[in-house]
């Protein structure tokens, strides 16, 4: 299927340029993805040339989105080659990314195990987690992925046992998974209480199809599917998705690219829902790029981020930039301790 992401336009972009915020704070960017599609290409030079648009970042964390699959062998470990592709297309950069979520079939169960080992044999050390495809709506208009999955994956026998090898391999759990999904997130996690859940995108709120973005009906049910999921100790939360478009925003449609501080009057009532359920020692924030790129700009929407997070004190700001991330995916808080100078892009 199509892609139902909007393409990334690198002139419209720079039709809005913005001195950057808060220059000398730490960054880790913890959610990017990697591809060559026929919609674009984002391999490691675009990538560096976004973190080299004057924030301070300091590391990042690739997640799978199908790229480089093997194109032979079993099934089950063609996954192998996503990892070996983004080492191979990242050469030489030990930071960029410092670590990768990676993809197994958790509907293996406990057969998984075999794949975990080989996966993380091959990240060499930087394999740190694991997603599978399991946003799923029932209306077709709300689609994040080319490549909808069936409904139901998150509440399967198989799926928990799966979870239950990839806690076991020490590995983390990202879940990509929209509000009406939530109380799967909520029980999955509740079933293994071992295991690191790292939610994705805010918890998927919804604007698109059945969904009213400004409908305060639709923000509450966001809202309250997701305070049962942060009261469970072992769950995390990534604050960032909003260039997704079952999010509803239609930034790509302006004239000009959004400025940050439309950015950060829009994102704020699910930005303090987030920090107020989860608290900033399990939020972080996250690029999502390059699928928000086709709405905003690198330099733009950490910008925003640091907007958002203006209010608080310098703990709480660290912990949302880089220490929460670190630490949920047991990176080196060195690397942020010290000043390795600014990426040139």
């Amino acid at each position: 299927m199509a892609s139902p992401h909007d393409i990334v336009r690198e002139d419209w972009l720079a039709l809005t340029q913005e001195d950057i915020l808060a220059p000398g704070q730490p960054v880790f960017d913890c959610h990017h993805h990697l591809w060559d599609r026929p919609e674009g290409r984002y391999r490691s030079e675009e990538l560096m040339d976004d973190m080299g648009a004057g924030h301070d970042v300091r590391a990042s964390v690739y997640v799978q989105c199908r790229t480089g699959y093997r194109d032979d062998g079993p099934e089950v470990l063609r996954p192998v080659g996503e990892v070996e592709t983004v080492l191979d297309w990242t050469s030489g950069q030990e930071r960029f990314p410092v670590g990768i979520v990676a993809m197994a079939d958790l509907q293996l169960g406990d057969g998984v195990r075999p794949v975990l080992d080989a996966l993380i044999e091959a990240g060499a050390g930087r394999v740190k987690g694991i997603r599978n495809t399991t946003a799923w709506h029932a209306d077709p208009v709300v689609r994040s992925n080319p490549n909808p999955p069936p409904e139901g994956l998150l509440r399967t026998d198989t799926f928990r046992d799966g979870a239950r090898a990839v806690a076991a391999h020490g590995l983390t759990l990202d879940v990509w998974a929209y509000q009406t999904q939530l109380d799967e997130v909520r029980a999955l996690a509740e079933a293994v209480p071992e295991l690191t859940v790292i939610i994705d995108h805010c918890g998927g709120p919804l604007g698109v199809g059945p969904h009213d973005r400004f409908g305060p009906d639709n923000f509450n049910a966001w809202r309250d599917a997701l305070a049962p999921v942060a009261a469970l100790p072992n769950t995390r939360i990534k604050i960032g998705g909003f260039g997704l478009g079952v999010f509803g925003w239609r930034y790509a449609d302006g004239a000009l690219p959004p400025h940050s501080e439309t950015l950060a009057g829009d994102w704020r009532p699910w930005v303090e829902t987030c920090l107020a359920l989860f608290g900033p020692d399990r939020a972080m924030f996250e690029s999502n790029f390059p699928v928000d790129k086709g709405q905003v700009g690198y330099r733009t929407l950490w910008n925003a981020f640091k907007r958002l997070a203006a209010p608080l004190g310098r703990d709480e700001q660290d912990a949302l930039f880089w220490r929460s991330a670190a630490r949920t995916y047991g990176i080196d808080e060195q690397i942020f301790a010290h000043d390795y100078g600014r990426i040139s892009s």
